[in-house]
């Protein structure tokens, strides 16, 4: 697949060499900007103010605490960076050598908020904003100039190190002189020219052209330029369009950036961020944002990333290249999108706002393992005013975590809460690649999308925050299916480039139950699978067929791998009845004939089919070349390391062996969240509770009779039980014991020009029907017929219907 390198800039001279820079003459390409009337230079002042306010802080007493001792270590913090500052050739300070694309211009804005905040002992200090301004300018010169050559990647030279500069710039104010002021705008624009918005493609799409858009808008309130002000603001409407491919929100909710990766975790937690304070600090300007569809954006909140964010983090299926970066990452993204929410509620309407601030509260008081209230401390401080504000006032309720099913067939992904816990499934299709790596980040990542199932129990909000990229074996990823063919680390092209040809990955759900597929082409191994789940009150039924591979390497199924030293139990196997479990030690083990198994304080497990269970329990020191980030994230500990300052993590790993070059296997088990031992071993002994219609290569379908529910996968046209399909799609029947029932319909290949599908169960009528649906016939059996589901996007549609009396 075809794809704008995030790499295409090579710097062809030196920084600081005589010929290769060009005089601020021979780069200007318009003329100054005229001067701005009174009323545009008084709409400048206000958005200098609100820049000022939103994006440094207010809303707090600086002379209370916690805002005091913060903002007094802000201004201690300034004060080292101003008397270390050594200008030289190849450095503004010492230990930060050129080009310092991040650390540097950091430091600068640093100084820049200490000056402007209150409380810091530096407010308003000539001095202090005076070493900024040469801070600026020497950076200017000596690395962001105009008629520089860009060197690595393209985002430092037109998003980070521009937005930092001007922001800093913005907050000294007057203390830049406006012949600094006027160059640094020539070095913007020479990176960022105004061309760079004409075309909402490349590295100008989702987050990134937010970005753009507010480095320009930094850009014209740095020169009182009204005219690029709105060309800033109305390069922002691409971004408030619903895509039906790439990059952007699509209609079910889906955010993908870098064309093939969902990403609510990271680029898209970026433009909400981005877009909220666009809005904040527009608001009652000549540029206000009156897009009439920015109301997509508003509807994300909800849609898209409300269904990712569980106790206050943000889950890793959407998160990309960035899992790895640092321990707790999840929960500080997290934290960021319940910033973004608040602000943004702001400039919502009324009845928004009260369900984000309910929404937002509840995910704080949730959020044990790094407490968002405390944590928004050592961040962002008028976030932290926002929600102390709303954790004060009992007038905010706080909101539970919604009960239901939310699949995002667009981007492959699936979220399914209960109460008590919450899954997440991770698929990879023609459309979304297996995983992405990057900037030397996520190397490892490879069978993340080969059918990973996270889930949390009640206690575990860091099953997947505390080391447990850097830890886990990931070849043994929980729920995937996977050739241990051995690949090199950042195996397959980068940035998401790395779909498989399936185009058989989404499901049916009425909101409440899912059935899910994925049709599994082994990330660069020959093996192929055909994988469901079925999403239900109190377990998940996970079922596999057509297990094949000719890699000459075992093929196997990793029913879990649970970081935690929890007491593991197998029930029914040699020497132990079912209903009676023994406790496993360490190393590797296995039971031919074991029923069942528990965790204890997690869940439980029960095998219906696929094989022998073999566990292993034992430790896994972190890989240092899968260490990405900051040790200490958070500000918690990072548990036990080795001599060598390494993590250490204990693992309980399941999973079955399909042995080498499987030919057609399979398995069925069930994953009981939460769980008891008494529970799980009970579930085993009533074989009755699901019954398997099929499982093979051609249709995966269940019956669950307790709950009323058939759900059915056809990888082809077929039957099972009293359903039968005319071709490839999901069907998931839902009988509600009043007399009516729900039929769910999809096509998850998204090539359907016409379905029929036949429920051998007699119906008495249509009480709800589909704009899709052209033709309906009961009595003795339902026959539905729906005309192109092709254009729906894999999405769901759901009949109701009236069931006879039994005769």
């Amino acid at each position: 697949m075809a794809r704008h390198s995030r790499r295409s800039f090579l710097w062809l001279g030196g920084l600081a060499g005589t010929g290769a820079l060009l005089s601020a003459d021979a780069t200007r390409t318009r003329g100054a900007p005229p001067a701005p009337s009174p009323r545009e230079a008084a709409s400048f002042a206000l958005l200098r103010r609100r820049w000022r306010e939103v994006t440094a802080g207010s809303g707090f007493d600086a002379a209370a605490e916690p805002y005091r001792s913060r903002l007094a270590a802000l201004g201690a913090t300034a004060a080292g960076h101003r008397d270390t500052m050594e200008p030289a050739g190849a450095s503004l300070w010492p230990d930060l050598p050129f080009p310092s694309f991040v650390a540097t211009p950091a430091r600068l804005r640093a100084m820049a908020r200490a000056h402007v905040l209150p409380g810091t002992g530096l407010t308003g200090d000539a001095g202090l904003a005076a070493a900024v301004a040469t801070g600026v300018d020497h950076y200017r010169r000596r690395v962001y100039a105009a008629g520089a050559d860009a060197v690595g990647n393209w985002w430092h030279w037109q998003i980070g190190v521009p937005r930092a500069l001007l922001d800093a710039a913005i907050l000294i104010g007057p203390h830049l002189t406006d012949r600094r002021s006027e160059a640094l705008r020539e070095a913007v624009d020479h990176f960022v020219p105004e061309s760079r918005l004409d075309d909402y493609s490349g590295t100008s799409t989702g987050a990134n052209r937010v970005d753009l858009c507010t480095v320009t808008l930094l850009r014209a309130v740095l020169g009182s330029d009204p005219r690029r002000a709105s060309a800033a603001v109305s390069a922002l409407s691409p971004v408030f369009r619903h895509v039906s491919e790439g990059d952007g929100f699509h209609r079910d909710g889906s955010f993908i950036q870098h064309t093939t990766v969902p990403y609510q975790g990271a680029y898209g937690a970026a433009l909400l961020a981005g877009l909220a304070t666009l809005s904040a600090v527009l608001r009652g300007s000549p540029w206000e944002i009156t897009d009439p569809s920015r109301q997509i954006v508003l509807d994300s909140v909800e849609r898209s990333f409300a269904p990712f964010v569980h106790d206050g983090f943000c889950m890793d299926l959407v998160r990309g290249r960035a899992v790895g970066r640092e321990p707790y990452g999840d929960h500080r993204k997290g934290r960021e999108i319940a910033a973004s929410v608040l602000l943004l509620g702001e400039t919502a309407s009324a009845a928004e706002r009260a369900r984000w601030r309910a929404m937002v509260k509840g995910w704080a008081l949730r959020d044990t393992h790094v407490p968002m209230l405390e944590a928004a401390e050592r961040g962002d401080l008028g976030f932290h005013a926002r929600l102390a504000a709303i954790m004060d006032d009992d007038a905010v309720p706080a909101a539970g975590e919604p009960a239901g099913h939310r699949l995002l067939p667009m981007s492959a992904r699936a979220v399914h809460r209960r109460p008590g816990w919450c899954a997440g499934l991770s698929m990879a299709s023609e459309w979304i690649g297996h995983y992405e790596h990057g900037n030397g980040e996520n190397l490892r990542g490879w069978h993340t999308g080969s059918g990973m199932l996270y889930w949390w129990a009640g206690g575990h909000g860091d099953q997947y925050s505390d080391s447990f990229w850097s830890t886990v074996d990931p070849y043994r990823l929980p729920g995937t299916t996977v050739s241990t063919l051995r690949l090199a680390d950042g195996a397959g092209r980068g940035w998401g480039d790395t779909c498989p040809p399936a185009r058989w990955a989404g499901g049916a759900t009425d909101g409440v139950y899912a059935t899910v597929g994925q049709h599994l082409y082994g990330f660069e191994s020959t093996m192929e699978a055909f994988k469901s789940w079925v999403f239900l009150d109190d377990a998940v039924v996970c079922l596999g067929a057509g297990i094949t591979g000719g890699d000459g390497v075992p093929v196997e199924t990793v029913v879990d791998n649970r970081r935690t030293g929890a007491r593991l139990t197998v029930g029914g196997g040699t020497g132990a009845g079912t209903g009676a479990g023994t406790e496993t030690g360490a190393g590797t083990e296995t039971d031919a004939g074991a029923r069942w198994a528990h965790l204890e304080g997690h869940g439980g497990y029960v095998l219906l089919g696929g094989g022998p269970l073999r566990t292993l329990r034992g430790e896994r020191a972190e890989d240092p070349a899968r260490r990405t980030g900051d040790r200490s994230a958070d500000g918690r500990a990072a548990g036990s390391t080795t001599a060598a300052g390494a993590a250490v993590r204990e693992y309980v790993t399941l999973w079955l062996d399909h042995g080498v070059d499987p030919r057609s296997a399979g398995y069925l088990y069930l994953l009981l969240p939460g769980a008891t031992a008494a529970g799980t071993a009970a579930r085993a002994a009533s074989p009755g509770w699901v019954g398997v219609l099929a499982n093979t290569s051609r249709l995966q379908a269940v019956r669950i009779p307790s709950l009323g529910i058939t759900a059915a996968n056809f990888w082809n046209a077929g039957t099972a039980g009293d359903l039968t399909a005319s071709a490839p799609c999901a069907v998931l029947v839902r009988e509600r014991g009043d007399g009516t029932a729900t039929l769910s319909v999809s096509d998850p290949r998204r090539d359907l020009d016409e379905l029929t599908v036949t429920w051998n169960r007699p119906v008495s009528g249509v009480l709800r029907g589909h704009r899709l649906l052209t033709r309906a016939a009961t009595g003795e059996r339902l026959v539905l017929a729906f005309g192109r589901l092709a254009d729906r996007g894999g999405a769901s549609n759901t009949v109701t219907v009236r069931l006879s009396p039994p005769t």
